[in-house]
Parts: structure tokens; C-alpha cells; sequence
């Protein structure tokens, strides 16, 4: 293991160490995106990305002012949740943003220690503890703002045996596509504003104990035309990761600064979602209609054998058939990665989602970051926002 990583490892080691004592996450719990039509969107993300129908609440239910879908496949459930009438402040948060991700909740032991311990670091508050019950026990919920209007939910089940949570139905349809081979979250991209960043990085270091194990300047991500600047910020464990982008000064408007004006302020970028074999899930997704980024050109093809050095020659897959699906490749000291990038998944040019398959490697792409933003570079180009 090269020092580098070795110095990654102790560290996650300490603040692990130092995690226990006030914000242990056992991982993901959902990720809650409000939406115009989560009835409609339900049947995209069903059709498009494999998700299965798993649990519903709405008027049926005895709610009277939002309905939501829960979807799951594998270890990922999202919730998609539309407000029922005008009042509802959910509107106010899609009027501005589209379609988005508004909580990221986290599986917690003890969601009133998390609320408590994250709220006395300086986090702002965004619902105290609560507790939900049913015939099958009690779930309780708090929720703190991160970036933007995003909220962290800390999520505490070990009192409940239900299926979803308290309020919340079985939901069955007779149509449920298969899935597509998607995993669990491997980590989701958060984009800030001008000078932000390192700010953000500081609130997840002191508010949630997280650590920054990587960073990437605008001297490594950028092109041509634009630059932005990334720090990855992960709990102890390493269950949890949340790179974190700003822009950086560029010839032309970048990716970040699009984000920004069409989402009106700080979010969630994209979720990357793990698969085990990602030709598989790729080809799958793009039968079912997903459209993804343009393929890099033929000389990142070409260069592969050279770039992952001594991975080359355990690469299992044919760079033929990556090229043909327009997956990128990258390596680092402890294995190669596979991944691809969606396009937005709104009419917005905001959110979208990222497939990766690890092989041993715990980075994050950064020999494919020229390639991939030149490919969002192309794209912008055809929308007029470069």
C-alpha cells in the first residue's frame, strides 16, 4: 500500500476513533427528492433505472398535505415527494430549484445524540427530534441544513420492524421492470458557490466529524474553457463520502456555475450508485432509454494500457466494449474503477447520475476528469450555456 493511502487509512482510522464518541453513521438510510410528479417520476425511475415499487404514502394513507413513493433496489430506496395543494412549502422549494434532492438521511443508532451533538457544533436545525409509531414500533427522526436548502435526516430504526417507515404502506403494481444491477450509493456530489467550498469542508470537518482525505485543484479538473476545485469529505468509517465542488476561474462558464444558476443556489450534483458489473447495468440502462455523456474520443481509448500502468494487465474488461458503451477508466495505487455519467436526469441542467464499479480503487476518477468535462463541455456547447 503506497503512503499516501497508508496516511488515508490512519486517518479515517483516528477520526473514526473520534466518530463514536458523538456521530456514528451506519450509512445510507434514503435519499428524498421533491418533485412536480412523483406519480410520474415513480414510473420513470421504475422504467428507466430498474427501481421496484416498495412502499407509498398519500391520501390513502391519511396524508392529506404531500404524497410520496419510496423505490428501492438493492441497498438504495428513494423517496420522491409531491405536495397536494398550493399551500405546501414543498411547492416554494420546486418552484425555485425543479425537481431535486432534498434530504439525504443517515442510519443512525440514536438519532437524538446525532441531533443534539451535530445542532451544539453549529449545525442549523432543521426539524428536532421526533418519533413516529406504528403496530410495528417506533422510527425517530431529526434533521439538520447542510448546503443550499439540503437537509441531513438522521434516521434511528432499531425499535421498528415495519417495512418503511410509520405512515407508509406496502405498494404493490404488477409492473415492476427488473433491476438494473444497481448496488447501494457509493457517494453523492454536492455543488457550492464561489469560494464556498473549503467553508463546507470546515462545516462537515467540525459540525459531523468527517475528514478530507482527498482534494483536487483547478490545476487538475479543468479543460480548455473551465475549471472547478473538489474536496472529498468522508465520516470515519468510510461509509459516507460527499465530495464537495466550487468553481474555479475559466475562459467560459463551467459546469459548476450552470449548476448554480439553473438550480438557483447550492445541491446535489449527482448520485453515484455502485453496480458489480457495469457493461451489464450500462447496456441495460441505455435499452431502457437512460442517454448518458458523448464517448470520449478514440486516443483516451488508446492511451488506457499506459495510464493504468501495472492494472493493465488485470483489466477484465475489453476496452473494445468499454469504448462501445462510452465507459471511462481510471487507477490508482489500490486498483482500477469503471464509471460513466448520466445527463441530467430534469429539464434543468442540474441533477444526474454517475455508475461505477470499484476494482480495488478508492478514488474518484480524477485521470477521467479532462475527458468527462469535455464531454458536459459538449453538451453545454448544444445548450448555449458554455
Amino acid at each position: 500500500m503506497s503512503k499516501k493511502l497508508k496516511s488515508i487509512d490512519y486517518g479515517l482510522e483516528k477520526i473514526f476513533e473520534g466518530a463514536k464518541d458523538f456521530l456514528p453513521l451506519l450509512g445510507t438510510d434514503y435519499v428524498e427528492f421533491y418533485v412536480g410528479n412523483a406519480k410520474q417520476s415513480a414510473h420513470f425511475y421504475k422504467t428507466a433505472f430498474g427501481f421496484q415499487s416498495y412502499a407509498y404514502k398519500g391520501l390513502e394513507t391519511g396524508s392529506n398535505d404531500a404524497v410520496s413513493y419510496v423505490l428501492k433496489q438493492d441497498k438504495i430506496r428513494l423517496v420522491l415527494t409531491t405536495p397536494l395543494h398550493s399551500k405546501s412549502p414543498i411547492n416554494d422549494h420546486i418552484v425555485k430549484h425543479g425537481d431535486g434532492v432534498k434530504v439525504i438521511a443517515l442510519w443512525v443508532d440514536d438519532a437524538r445524540s446525532a441531533y443534539e451533538e451535530t445542532t451544539k457544533r453549529g449545525a442549523k436545525s432543521y426539524r428536532e427530534p421526533f418519533v413516529e409509531k406504528d403496530e410495528y414500533g417506533e422510527v425517530v427522526r431529526a434533521g439538520i441544513y447542510t448546503y443550499g436548502e439540503t437537509v441531513h435526516m438522521f434516521v434511528e430504526r432499531k425499535n421498528y420492524s415495519g417495512l418503511f417507515l410509520p405512515g407508509f404502506k406496502e405498494w404493490k403494481t404488477e409492473y415492476n421492470p427488473p433491476s438494473s444491477g444497481l448496488k447501494y450509493i457509493d457517494h453523492m456530489v454536492g455543488n457550492v458557490g464561489w469560494n464556498q467550498m473549503d467553508v463546507w469542508v470546515k462545516w462537515y470537518e467540525d459540525v459531523m466529524g468527517f475528514e478530507n482525505f482527498l482534494s483536487f485543484d483547478d490545476k487538475q479538473i479543468h479543460t480548455e474553457y473551465s475549471a472547478l476545485m473538489s474536496k472529498v469529505m468522508s465520516n470515519g468509517n468510510g461509509r459516507i463520502k460527499f465530495p464537495i465542488n466550487e468553481p474555479a476561474e475559466g475562459k467560459k462558464r463551467s459546469q459548476i456555475e450552470e449548476y448554480l444558476d439553473f438550480y438557483e443556489g447550492a445541491g446535489v450534483q449527482h448520485i453515484a450508485v455502485a453496480t458489480d458489473d457495469i457493461i451489464k447495468t450500462v447496456t441495460q440502462l441505455k435499452s431502457n432509454g437512460v442517454e448518458f455523456l458523448s464517448t470520449p474520443p478514440e486516443e483516451y481509448y488508446m492511451a488506457v494500457p499506459n495510464r493504468l500502468e501495472k492494472f493493465s494487465h488485470e483489466l477484465r474488461e475489453d476496452i473494445a466494449k468499454l469504448k462501445s458503451l462510452g465507459i471511462m477508466i481510471d487507477a490508482d495505487e489500490e486498483g482500477y474503477l469503471l464509471q460513466i455519467f448520466t445527463m441530467p436526469v430534469e429539464d434543468r441542467p442540474t441533477l444526474f447520475f454517475e455508475i461505477i464499479q470499484r476494482m480495488g480503487a478508492r478514488g474518484f476518477g480524477a485521470g477521467n476528469f479532462k475527458a468527462l468535462f469535455e464531454s458536459i463541455e459538449r453538451e453545454q456547447t448544444k445548450r448555449g450555456t458554455l
